[in-house]
């Protein structure tokens, strides 16, 4: 009996990525989910904004002291359920345009590819939803499918705004943690304690990379020196 193919989809975001932001760091990640479970993630997500009384979008930026308990719960309905993080981190000052041919724009992509194509498995199908940010995203959405376009078991790809889906948003919060921590920011309490909650349910240091094989919380330092 052959086996049953899955779906899954995968939600992207990306944070200080643009070349001149002057912010050191590029990082990329998606929220992976399989797809018969996205409305049980809304319905409970959903619940958990109705008991703190939260309103509004899930954004790292927007962490005070005031829903710090609704986002330390968001983080640990993560890590009980079968959702997935996957993460890429770019220290920009590597990235190195002089050689011939290749530019950030086309570094980008291959990031890209090393985020969404190394953990695929051939036996599955993917849909991808990236974060509609600026006028260039359609472009973005050409260069991703001729990027993977070897990839016959990506069926879609798409953008949303992030106001639409949980798990991006979801995403959105993650990555930025891990933007925050390992540029040092740390004044602000609350957003400490989500990052110390995600080192804990993971049982993993924010600055390094995770075993290559880590599915649930998967990081990856690409080092291009």
């Amino acid at each position: 009996m052959s086996e049953i193919k899955k779906t899954f989809n995968l939600y992207c975001d990306e944070s200080t990525h643009l070349q001149y932001d002057e912010k050191p760091f590029m990082v990329i990640s998606y929220i992976k989910c399989a797809y018969p479970q996205i409305k049980q993630h809304k319905a409970y997500i959903k619940l958990l904004k109705e008991k703190h009384n939260f309103y509004g979008e899930m954004k790292w930026s927007k962490i005070s002291k005031s829903n710090a308990e609704f986002y330390n719960d968001v983080i640990d309905y993560f890590f009980a359920t079968d959702l997935s993080f996957r993460a890429i981190v770019v220290d920009k000052n590597q990235i190195d345009e002089s050689r011939e041919g290749f530019t950030y724009n086309d570094f980008y992509f291959r990031m890209y590819y090393q985020l969404i194509a190394h953990k695929m498995h051939s036996k599955h199908f993917y849909n991808l939803y990236l974060d509609i940010k600026d006028t260039r995203s359609q472009q973005k959405l050409v260069g991703l499918k001729e990027i993977l376009n070897n990839k016959s078991n990506v069926r879609n790809i798409q953008f949303i705004k992030s106001y639409e889906s949980y798990l991006m948003q979801i995403a959105d919060v993650m990555m930025g943690a891990i933007n925050y921590h390992i540029r040092g920011l740390n004044k602000v309490t609350a957003k400490n304690r989500v990052i110390e909650k995600m080192q804990t349910n993971a049982k993993i240091n924010l600055k390094k990379s995770t075993p290559k094989e880590a599915e649930k919380f998967n990081l990856f330092y690409i080092d291009l020196s």
